[in-house]
């Protein structure tokens, strides 16, 4: 979306929404400024809450935000790996566009360039306050931490908790004990950061076992400091990544294992900070935005989610690794108990909240669209009718309606391999697929490859996938894309 168009819609939605609220920007009555906090999960699977069929775990606090707000059933990431998804998150932008893709490795030289606007840069213009408490992930080198993408506080993991020189068992890993992971000892120890400076390291399950909580005790306090001015509040964490990690107060507690316990603790941690919002008059003025950055961890077995009804799940860009649990609490904004069967996605956030708060977009081009029209319930809208699925450089599919068009690549699959268990990963094996159309209303499980019947679909959506390798590449075709920028890059490898 260009600065133009996102100006014309995000004006006529903001106009809209304002004078549906009995407010003007020039009346007597005082426009309150709108809070948003974003909740961010690690290989939470679309089946892992409640609301989308979990069983043998609770998700109460998670349950009434949807009883209380909106569920959405059609919500997309960028890619359904690490980096790539938060990228998209935070700059509204496909990950191919940013140029962060997969995974950032803590040798990596890569990370957000500098020049890329993050919701919380934008929503500073407007005097926001801006934590992140959790994983980032977006480049580990001080260039790259969330101070210099505009937050003011930063408490948690650089990268993913796996991510270190420790055994399934929990063994450290050394040239004496390579475990039975010998790659493992060109990891450095897991740190973690406060602002920009290290201040510890995680060296054991036990202390993984901490985050869920820390990551939570931080971003109450946040929300005290700041009541009474504006505040962006991000909670991107850890779990349940494996290795999984909970704390006293839930292990045990459910009946699937130890990643229900850690889904208990997630549930709790988004009831904490509802609580905090409440106990200082401000869940009515806050969005609240859950979701995961992809799909389960599918070959971790009892360690790893559940996606189902869909198919596969992260590390493919089938709806099991895309598609992820989504719900948004706004009261008297968002009608409560409602449903959102409309696709959207995670590049969507970043409009939506500047369309809120009323300040402009970044000045680079971005391609998320506002779903506020979606949010006050306007049932004749629908921003966001196309998708493109991306996996590292390659245009794996397209979506438009209904329809899902895959085009011939190799993935990562999940399907006729025994998973591993607690906390052992299992196999996967090379799945192939062909040129492959399914109707997702009728087929939510692609299963049926309905493109011979439709052939007429299949030209439209070839179309489509032909705009996006223009634009972004294509890494099966060999068509480099002309519109990507590049990610930031340092020149040294130090920790």
């Amino acid at each position: 979306m260009n600065r133009r168009d996102y100006l014309k819609l995000a004006g006529i939605t903001t106009a809209g929404f304002f004078i549906s609220q009995g407010c003007t920007l020039t009346g007597r009555r005082k426009r309150v400024h709108t809070n948003f906090v974003i909740v961010y999960t690690d290989d939470q699977g679309y089946a892992d809450v409640g609301c989308y069929g979990a069983k043998n775990f609770e998700t109460p606090h998670l349950d009434q935000m949807a009883k209380d707000g909106m569920r959405f059933t059609d919500f997309y990431v960028s890619q359904a790996v690490c980096s790539a998804s938060r990228a998209a998150l935070l700059t509204g932008c496909y990950s191919n566009r940013v140029s962060i893709l997969g995974a950032l490795m803590p040798w990596s030289k890569n990370g957000l360039h500098a020049e890329e606007q993050t919701i919380a840069d934008v929503l500073k213009t407007k005097g926001y306050a801006a934590g992140v408490f959790g994983k980032w992930h977006l480049g580990h080198h001080k260039p790259f931490l969330p101070l210099q993408h505009g937050f003011d506080e930063y408490l948690g993991l650089p990268y993913s908790n796996d991510m270190w020189p420790v055994d399934f068992d929990g063994a450290p890993i050394t040239e004496k004990n390579p475990g039975k992971k010998p790659w493992k000892l060109k990891y450095p120890q897991l740190p973690l950061i406060e602002g920009n400076e290290k201040i510890n390291e995680i060296r054991t399950l036990a202390d993984q076992a901490s985050l869920t909580t820390r990551y939570t005790e931080r971003a109450v306090g946040f929300i005290e400091k700041n009541k009474d001015r504006p505040f962006f509040l991000y909670v991107p964490h850890s779990m349940p990544h494996v290795p999984l990690g909970v704390s006293d107060k839930f292990k045990g507690k459910s009946k699937q294992g130890m990643y229900g316990d850690v889904i208990m603790e997630i549930d709790w941690s988004v009831g904490q900070i509802a609580k905090a919002l409440k106990s200082h008059g401000l869940e009515d003025n806050t969005l609240v935005i859950f979701a995961s950055d992809n799909g389960p961890w599918l070959n971790f077995g009892n360690h790893g989610g559940n996606a189902k009804p869909l198919r596969e799940g992260k590390g493919t860009m089938w709806d099991g690794g895309a598609r992820v649990p989504c719900i948004m609490r706004w009261p008297g904004h968002i009608r409560p108990g409602s449903t959102c069967t409309k696709m959207a996605a995670t590049i969507d956030i970043l409009p939506t909240i500047a369309a809120i708060a009323g300040v402009e977009p970044p000045e680079k081009k971005i391609d998320g669209v506002s779903i506020l029209p979606l949010l006050i319930g306007d049932k004749d809208t629908n921003p966001r009718d196309q998708y493109y699925f991306y996996y590292g450089k390659g245009l794996q599919a397209v979506r438009e309606g209904k329809w899902k068009l895959h085009f011939p690549h190799s993935y990562r699959s999940y399907e006729g391999v025994e998973p591993g268990a607690d906390g052992h990963p299992g196999p996967y094996t090379k799945g192939q697929t062909p040129l492959a159309l399914y109707d997702l209303e009728k087929d939510i499980s692609e299963t049926v490859n309905v493109a011979d019947q439709h052939p007429e679909v299949v030209a439209r959506l070839e179309k489509i996938a032909e705009r996006a390798r223009h634009e972004l590449g294509d890494a099966h075709t060999k068509r480099k894309g002309t519109e990507v920028r590049p990610c930031g890059q340092i020149e040294t490898t130090e920790q």
